[in-house]
């Protein structure tokens, strides 16, 4: 078996676990879906690795990221999310989040699924990077501007092209695995 692995989880147990189970495995379930795209764009100007320490308080506070009863969050319960130190406590962000819920439905009773929708700006077929070196991993890509300027369009937040491209990779529309990681191969054949 090969052992090389991508270099960015670094020593962090939860990176490793992360990178070896999760990263670029595609992802249609909606719920996930939206778990990612809330976790990345809490991530916006910050490291992936804070953010996935703080994924279980995330979990907690934003009902398994079920985005029916975030649409209905308030002000009290913004206020709320706003003293918790197991997320990211910036406002815009939290808001972000309730207004990209609603969002996020509408796209599910328009194309059926948010998976649907989101599948479609790669053709509905993972994008191999065939990266060889960690240099040679793009923020954007051409299909994550176009992805970004929709979502934009329809008025989410908190979701450029850098952000959303991280969500592309998260979520196996692209494999973004080094050519030489373990991980590349496992990752095409799912």
């Amino acid at each position: 078996m090969n052992n090389t692995t991508c270099p960015w989880p670094g020593e962090d147990p939860l990176m490793i676990c992360y990178h070896d189970a999760e990263w670029g495995v595609p992802v249609k379930d909606d719920t996930k879906l939206f778990e990612f795209l809330v976790l990345e764009s809490a991530q916006a100007g910050l490291s992936w690795k804070t953010i996935l320490h703080k994924r279980e308080g995330y979990r907690k506070l934003f009902v398994d990221f079920d985005p029916k009863k975030i649409a209905q969050f308030d002000a009290a319960r913004v206020k709320k999310l706003l003293q918790d130190p197991s997320i990211i406590r910036n406002r815009l962000k939290i808001e972000a989040t309730i207004h990209n819920a609603k969002l996020f439905l509408e796209i599910q009773k328009e194309f059926g699924s948010f998976s649907n929708y989101m599948w479609t700006f790669v053709q509905n077929q993972q994008i191999d990077g065939k990266r060889k070196t960690i240099k040679d991993l793009p923020a954007i890509t051409s299909e994550a501007e176009v992805f970004a300027k929709d979502l934009k369009k329809r008025g989410f937040k908190f979701l450029g092209p850098t952000v959303v491209y991280a969500h592309m990779q998260a979520v196996g529309m692209v494999n973004d695995h080094l050519t030489s990681c373990f991980r590349y191969k496992e990752v095409q054949r799912q």
